[in-house]
């Protein structure tokens, strides 16, 4: 049992950065890979990238590789989405995602913990 809060979230202009944050209270932070997904509007929930449990990969969807980075800390039970050189189509809520297993290809349907999310938005 985990329950997940994600933070960071804002209003930037394209070329800036933000610094999501997840933190997680309950049982077993360290037993699942972590994950952040993304939904636009009249989009479906895509993914955004997984780190490992000890942190030791990373995997991330094509359109932020090289921009985006994911990160965790066990010990203080968060995890970290550092988002550089956004753009305006990287608008969209952004959830945190607890994941039972390594998935060279993660789907939302894989998830067994949502955050409620929090609104990016990047203008023009």
């Amino acid at each position: 049992q985990m329950q997940l809060r994600e933070s960071g979230g804002g209003l930037v202009q394209a070329g800036d950065s933000l610094r999501l944050s997840c933190a997680a209270s309950g049982r077993g932070f360290s037993t699942y890979v972590m994950g952040w997904f993304r939904q636009a509007p009249g989009k479906e929930r895509e993914f955004v990238a997984t780190i490992m449990w000890g942190g030791e990969e990373t995997k991330y969807a094509d359109s932020v590789k090289g921009r985006f980075a994911i990160a965790r800390d066990n010990a203080g039970m968060t995890a970290y989405l550092q988002m550089n050189s956004l753009k305006p189509e990287d608008t969209a809520v952004y959830y945190c995602a607890a994941i039972n297993n390594w998935y060279a290809r993660p789907s939302s349907n894989d998830v067994t913990y949502w955050g409620q999310g929090t609104q990016v938005t990047v203008s023009s």
